[in-house]
């Protein structure tokens, strides 16, 4: 795995990461129009209307892979295509996935209690079988669009950004335009611009501090699934994915975020920052792992002359002469001749 260079680039290089930023941010926006068209068309040749998100997903990764990858060719770096969009190969894929699944159910919880416990959810069950496919389908629309939106927003582009400007700056610019991203959407107010701000920060940090896309997409997936599928409310103003729950949320805007969602809550704020909190608690080991450069042993050789005065002292000292050995046999029975007997 490759750690983003601690060491401030030089000019020219801060500006052929601008560039690449700038280049990436706006293939994904065309690749996104390319890709909406593309599902339109071919769900409504085959009468599959229900699929358009799911392939409109899929064709949208196809897009940016094929964008970036050209884009890491031109400036002459050399990388896997998992790596160039985020996904590098690591033991811990799985279990960092899992662990952002955990931490983004968990700020949803947060985030819709109080309107539980105000009893502001008006909750409805449709029990039917065509729930039940449907409740699959959407989480599996749900998964890749996540994937799709985090290798848009903390991928290639994200890396870049923060080659350019630094982290911090790169940090908040893509918070930012996440949050504006979702301006649009129906229902959105300034309040949900801001919430889902905070949200792109949450996601932000889950890259720097894993350098990885794992965690920020399990997170990802499981806020929206969370959100549109578990307690069945609006996910950014778009309320198509409630299946076997549907809830509607009654009461201020500040409280429930109205037509845009828990997004656009005042309490959905909080659970965000506690969320951050809890990111950098629970992955002390991951950005011990994978965020520091490694540690590469250098020297040289090194030999150390004897002082002058000692040379001088060596050559000045006269060669003592050898002294000859004397061997002292033992007087044993063994060492006596027959001429040694003693005479009495």
């Amino acid at each position: 795995m490759q750690a983003i260079n601690s060491t401030y680039p030089g000019r020219s290089e801060r500006t052929l990461q601008l560039a690449l930023f700038v280049t990436s941010a706006t293939w994904f926006l065309a690749s996104d129009v390319l890709a909406g068209r593309a599902a339109r068309g071919i769900s409504g040749r085959l009468s599959i209307d229900a699929a358009r998100p799911l392939l409109a997903a899929f064709f949208l990764i196809f897009l940016l892979a094929v964008g970036f990858s050209i884009l890491q060719a031109i400036a002459h770096r050399n990388s896997k295509l998992r790596d160039v969009l985020g996904l590098p190969k690591r033991a811990t894929s799985l279990r960092e996935w899992i662990l952002g699944v955990a931490l983004g159910w968990g700020c949803v919880v947060l985030a819709v209690l109080p309107m539980a416990l105000m009893g502001k959810l008006d909750v409805q069950l449709w029990m039917q079988p065509r729930a039940v496919w449907l409740l699959l389908s959407n989480l599996g629309t749900l998964a890749i669009a996540a994937l799709a939106e985090e290798i848009a927003f903390r991928g290639y582009p994200f890396r870049r950004l923060i080659e350019a400007v630094g982290p911090v700056a790169a940090t908040i610019g893509m918070s930012l335009l996440f949050g504006l991203g979702h301006a649009l959407n129906p229902g959105a107010t300034w309040a949900s611009v801001f919430v889902t701000m905070l949200a792109g920060l949450l996601l932000s940090v889950a890259w720097l501090r894993t350098h990885g896309l794992w965690l920020p997409w399990g997170l990802h997936f499981a806020w929206n699934a969370s959100i549109g599928i578990l307690f069945g409310l609006p996910i950014s103003g778009i309320n198509d994915f409630a299946s076997v729950v549907q809830t509607r949320a009654v009461g201020p805007l500040w409280l429930t975020g109205g037509g845009y969602g828990p997004e656009g809550a005042g309490f959905t704020a909080i659970a965000l920052l506690v969320g951050v909190v809890v990111l950098v608690r629970i992955t002390r080991d991951y950005a011990w792992d994978y965020t520091h450069k490694p540690i590469v042993a250098r020297g040289y050789a090194l030999e150390v002359q004897p002082p002058p005065a000692h040379v001088a002292m060596e050559q000045q000292a006269p060669s003592a002469a050898p002294t000859s050995l004397v061997q002292i046999l033992p007087m044993t029975s063994q060492t006596r001749s027959a001429g040694d007997e003693p005479k009495l």
